[in-house]
């Protein structure tokens, strides 16, 4: 399967300082997946090390035709995954 970053993502590395093997590591071992029901991506939750702390930390991205394209990735913020599942718009998949 051919994984891909999108432009938005490339940048996304660029601002916050994120090593560029970390996208695909948390799509490929992610702990927790989701489907936004705003956006219609899927997310990837895996813990993993940002600027010295242990944090979750999400990809959201799309399936398509020959692969799948990873669209964006951020720290989540210590209440924010529980808000989303509780709100209704991250449902596990």
């Amino acid at each position: 399967m051919k994984i891909t970053y999108c432009k938005h993502l490339e940048n996304r590395l660029i601002l916050r300082k994120i090593p560029p093997d970390l996208p695909l590591k948390v799509f490929q071992e992610a702990d927790e997946r989701f489907i936004n029901g705003e956006t219609g991506n899927y997310i990837a939750v895996k813990k993993a090390e940002y600027f010295g702390k242990e944090r979750d930390m999400m990809v959201a991205y799309d399936e398509k035709v020959g692969g799948i394209e990873i669209i964006t990735i951020h720290p989540l913020k210590k209440e924010q995954k529980e808000n989303r599942i509780k709100s209704g718009r991250w449902r596990k998949i």
